[in-house]
């Protein structure tokens, strides 16, 4: 995409707000399939958002568009007031070059689905990478810093195994202390329990709702419905590309209103 593709026309950019995330009327689109139509959708600062819904809902592509892993093709999305992936440029909005969306970036953390650490590097290297290649940091600064992180994630005594010698589990919670050695704002989780055997699913559940409870913004992309009610301040239920339901998770979950969210429910319980 280059620097002069316009999305839409600029209003007023908010400053900093209430609300860590903000999309209003955001579209996605893959050529003639429109994957994401007209998303507004609010997560306040310390708050975890459950996203649930079918797959092919557009839950995930809405995350990534959150940190412009995935542009999007109108509307807009902040993140912490600032317009994500884009600039303003007299009245209008410019994609931002890839450099300058990778910078934006590295305030917002993400754990995906599939762990992506790196094979050939320790717990300790794949933890310190980022922090030291890309934020700078000194080294003894970062290895103190991923030493507390690995701790937080109850794998000290892993500090030195390699990816190949770890469960899915193990591995999904040292990607959880990668992603908060960047010091992030805001992170993102796109099914991270979906790989795992149902035996692991729990140790990594913890860990997130140990970081909720200590004030991290969280957006999930979940089907654990048990985490989305016990943890989650707010839940969204999408499907076909639109919201179709959105409130307390335990009001939603326990009583949907939408006759589309009751299926979908009454298939997951």
């Amino acid at each position: 995409m280059t620097e002069n593709k316009i999305i839409t026309e600029l209003v007023d950019v908010p400053g900093k707000s209430e609300f860590m995330v903000k999309a209003e009327r955001v579209v996605k689109s893959y050529g003639q399939n429109t994957v994401l139509k007209d998303i507004n959708i609010e997560v306040k600062r310390g708050e975890v958002m459950c996203l649930v819904g079918p797959s092919g809902s557009g839950k995930s592509t809405f995350l990534r568009c959150i940190n412009h892993l995935e542009s999007i093709d109108g509307g807009r999305l902040y993140v912490d007031g600032e317009i994500v992936g884009y600039r303003q440029k007299g009245e209008k909005l410019y994609e931002l070059k890839p450099k300058e969306a990778a910078a934006q970036r590295r305030d917002i953390g993400m754990v995906f689905q599939r762990f992506n650490l790196f094979p050939h590097m320790t717990v300790l290297e794949n933890v310190t990478h980022a922090p030291i290649k890309v934020r700078k940091q000194n080294k003894a600064k970062a290895i103190e810093r991923a030493k507390e992180l690995i701790d937080r994630v109850g794998l000290s005594a892993k500090l030195n195994s390699y990816p190949a010698q770890l469960s899915g589990g193990q591995q999904q919670r040292v990607a959880i202390a990668r992603a908060l050695a960047m010091e992030p704002k805001l992170m993102l989780f796109d099914e991270p329990t979906s790989a795992l055997d149902p035996e692991l699913v729990g140790e990594v559940l913890d860990v997130m709702k140990a970081l909720a409870k200590s004030g991290m913004t969280m957006v999930v992309v979940t089907h654990e419905m048990g985490f989305a009610k016990e943890v989650g301040d707010s839940l969204v239920f999408m499907d076909g590309g639109v919201v179709v339901e959105a409130g307390d998770p335990r009001q939603v979950l326990d009583n949907p209103q939408h006759e589309r969210t009751k299926a979908f429910l009454s298939k997951v319980f």
